[in-house]
């Protein structure tokens, strides 16, 4: 068959990948001049960089299968990384089982509660048990008030801009088992990885299996719209006309897919306008010294904007990214926020002014560059007992599907999911 694909992100490259491994013949269609999509790069002084923050853990067993598979596993990089909390004006380091239970904010008990709550989640099997209750009630019950109070919500306020009463505890249940997979030996230590230049060398060697199956990877092609008519696929409107597939398949957010498919039957795009995505607005803080030190510093201090400070840097060696120390400074909004609207002076005012609060001797002439990146469709909220609102595969119409990152639940979105999610869908493409 030959098929089309809508979109050049890591999803759309690694469903392009299986199925030309499978025989297929594919031609995918990215509107920018870069591959990637929010796992894309930016060039900075001759070295590709991740234009938002990724880790690729060592547990991330599909990440590693496929740079075995392409060859590229000699550019995987990976060691220590230790994360912190920030609390009312005091960074407190949260890297082994010692700093754990000394952990100030929190008396004894609570801290028991803490581990307790990461515990339960590894145990806690079922999907069912978690997406039924809120993750402020489930936190509270195996928390504690004390523990929820002083540090998961001042968390949840952060990564959903301010409102999580209808977000289901899977989040924080997909979240904690996500990252205690990756604590390895005696310690417990927390390994995050990178691959050398970032996510597009991955993406990159899949495109170049993709051409030399068959396949074409167009760049600057904007597709206008996925015509249908009368019920059936006519193909894809391009601004050189109209091209004819066997099966389509769109990996855009749902947002776009619904107006690249006017077509569709209205009570079909009606139940995709159900889904909602947080945006961000992320700063990337070139320096030419660390920060922290750690990959992540949780921030509970609510006077602070932004959502957590993660510097990559602490597990990249600077010497992959010209010296430089990267530190991304991440703030999630909902739809409609204003910080959203900011202008990137301001943005760039406001975050530096607040760094200046958490560090006082944090030196504006440390900073290399300061560049504000920022996307309104990033991540999908899934509301309580949410799991009948998330779109299928299949479309009312026959050989047009839809693969995006609405359908990966519970579990996170990340470069694992993503992946393993693009070669799971390629049976229902093809069947």
């Amino acid at each position: 068959m030959h098929i089309g694909i809508v979109g050049g992100g890591i999803l759309g490259i690694t469903l392009g990948y299986f199925l030309s491994r499978r025989g297929e013949r594919v031609s995918i269609y990215e509107a920018s001049d870069t591959l990637g999509g929010l796992a894309g790069p930016i060039k900075m002084d001759g070295y590709n960089i991740d234009r938002f923050y990724h880790a690729i853990l060592t547990s991330d067993g599909h990440l590693r299968d496929l740079f075995e598979d392409l060859g590229i596993s000699d550019q995987y990089r990976y060691k220590e990384a230790k994360t912190a909390f920030f609390h009312q004006g005091r960074i407190y380091p949260m890297t082994n089982m010692k700093e754990f239970m000394t952990f100030p904010p929190l008396g004894l008990i609570d801290r028991f509660r803490l581990g307790l709550t990461i515990v339960y989640a590894r145990l806690e099997k079922s999907m069912d048990t978690v997406e039924a209750i809120s993750v402020e009630k489930w936190l509270t019950r195996v928390s504690g008030r004390r523990t929820y109070d002083t540090i998961w919500r001042p968390l949840l306020r952060a990564k959903f801009d301010g409102s999580f009463d209808n977000t289901p505890a899977t989040y924080i249940w997909a979240r904690l088992n996500r990252m205690s997979s990756t604590r390895q030996g005696a310690n417990q230590k927390e390994m995050a990885g990178h691959l050398i230049g970032g996510y597009i060398t991955l993406i990159e060697a899949m495109a170049q299996k993709i051409r030399e199956a068959g396949g074409e990877v167009h760049l600057k092609t904007p597709i206008k719209e996925v015509v249908v008519r009368d019920g059936e696929l006519k193909g894809l409107q391009t601004p050189d006309g109209l091209l004819n597939f066997d099966r389509v398949v769109v990996t855009m957010q749902t947002p776009i897919f619904s107006r690249l498919t006017p077509g569709l039957p209205q009570d079909y795009l009606d139940f995709l306008g159900q889904t909602d995505y947080l945006g961000i607005v992320c700063p990337l803080l070139v320096l030419d010294r660390p920060l922290t030190g750690y990959w992540t510093l949780n921030i509970t201090d609510e006077r602070i904007p932004f959502t957590g400070i993660i510097e990559t840097t602490a597990y990249i060696d600077p010497k992959y990214v010209g010296g430089n120390h990267l530190v991304y400074l991440p703030k999630y909004t909902v739809p409609g926020s204003p910080w959203f609207k900011m202008s990137d002076d301001e943005v760039r005012e406001t975050w530096l002014k607040n760094l200046e609060l958490m560090f006082p001797d944090f030196k504006r002439d440390s900073i290399r560059h300061m560049l504000i990146h920022r996307e309104r469709l990033v991540e999908p909220i899934h509301p309580l007992n949410g799991t009948h609102l998330i779109p299928k595969l299949t479309t009312p119409v026959k050989g047009l599907f839809l693969v995006n990152a609405a359908q990966i639940y519970p579990e996170l979105t990340n470069g694992e999911s993503v992946t393993r999610h693009a070669r799971e869908a390629v049976s229902v493409v093809t069947g």
